[in-house]
C-alpha cells in the first residue's frame, strides 16, 4: 500500500461511467490510495454507479446525455485541480506494482508531460500479452494544457509539448463481460468507424477492400503481433479483429452506395422538373 505521507505530488483520477456497478468497484479500490482527488462523470446509469462511486468521493456529476468518450471526459477533467491527472476507464484496474510505480515517479519530479500504460486486457479470464489488444494508452499526464478531443469513442489526449514516458507495471483491463458485450462493442465501433470515414470522404476500395482489410487484420494480429501465443483466445480476440474490419469496411461501403442512390434520384427528379418546364 502507497504510503500518502509521502506522497509530494497531488493526482486527480478521472472516470467516466455508465451502468458499471458490476466493475467499477475494483477500479476504485485501485485508485483511491494514490488519488488526492476522484472524480466521477455518469450518464445517467440505471443501476448503482452512482451509489457506489459516492463512497468513494463526493465529486461524483450525474449528466442527462453521452456526447461523447472525448466530451464527457473533458468535462471531467475541467473538473480537476491537482497538477497530475490519471484517466481511467471503469473497466481498468490498477494493479499494485503499477500503482507503486506511479507513485515512485511522480515523488521524484518527472520533466515527462505524461506516461503510457500498458494495457493487460482479461478476456474470458486469460491475460493477453500480445496482438493488437497490448498496447500503452496515455493515461498519467500534467493537467495544465491537456485536452481531450471531441471523438466520440476512445476520445483522443492531447498535451502541452514535452517528452512522453511509458511505465513498466500493467493496466488492467476487463474489456468484455461476456461474448454478448463482445458482439455489442464490436458491432458498435465498426459502425461509427464507418461512418466517421465517410463523413471524412474516403472511399474504402468497396467489399474487395473491406475483405481484404479483414484478411490483413488477422495477419497482423494474429501472426506479426504474436496473438497465437495468447492461445485460443488469442485466435477469438484476432477473429474478431479482423471481422470488425470488414464490418467498418463494409459499412462505409453501404453509405458510399445509398450516398450514390440519393444523388442519383436527387438528379432523376431535377431533370424530371426541368422538363416539365
Amino acid at each position: 500500500m502507497t504510503k500518502v505521507s509521502e506522497k509530494t505530488y497531488s493526482l486527480s483520477v478521472i472516470i467516466v461511467a455508465m451502468n458499471e456497478a458490476d466493475r467499477i468497484i475494483p477500479c476504485l479500490d485501485s485508485v483511491a490510495p494514490i488519488a488526492d482527488e476522484i472524480i466521477v462523470f455518469d450518464s445517467g446509469s440505471q443501476d448503482r454507479t452512482v451509489e457506489i462511486c459516492r463512497k468513494y468521493t463526493d465529486k461524483v456529476f450525474v449528466t442527462p446525455d453521452w456526447p461523447g468518450d472525448g466530451p464527457q471526459k473533458q468535462r471531467a477533467l475541467g473538473k480537476a485541480v491537482c497538477q497530475w491527472v490519471l484517466c481511467i476507464d471503469a473497466d481498468e484496474v490498477l494493479t499494485p506494482e503499477l500503482r507503486e510505480e506511479i507513485h515512485a515517479v511522480l515523488i521524484s519530479w518527472p520533466v515527462e508531460k505524461g506516461f503510457k500504460l500498458k494495457w493487460l486486457p482479461v478476456i474470458f479470464g486469460h491475460k493477453l500479452y500480445h496482438g493488437r489488444s497490448a498496447r500503452a494508452p496515455l493515461r498519467l499526464f500534467q493537467r495544465e494544457g491537456a485536452g481531450f478531443s471531441t471523438a466520440v469513442i476512445h476520445g483522443k489526449l492531447t498535451l502541452a509539448p514535452g517528452r512522453i514516458g511509458k511505465l513498466k507495471g500493467r493496466l488492467l483491463h476487463y474489456t468484455h463481460r461476456d461474448f454478448e458485450h463482445y458482439l455489442y462493442k464490436n458491432r458498435l465501433y465498426a459502425w461509427i468507424g464507418a461512418k466517421n470515414r465517410f463523413e471524412a470522404g474516403k472511399t474504402g476500395f468497396g467489399l474487395s477492400g473491406a475483405a481484404f482489410r479483414a484478411l490483413l487484420t488477422f495477419i497482423v494480429v494474429y501472426f506479426l503481433r504474436l496473438g497465437f501465443l495468447d492461445g485460443r483466445v488469442g485466435f477469438l480476440v484476432a477473429v474478431m479483429y479482423s471481422q470488425s474490419s470488414f464490418n467498418k469496411y463494409a459499412g462505409l461501403w453501404t453509405l458510399r452506395q445509398e450516398s450514390a442512390m440519393k444523388q442519383a434520384a436527387a438528379m432523376k427528379k431535377k431533370a424530371g422538373d426541368s422538363g416539365d418546364r
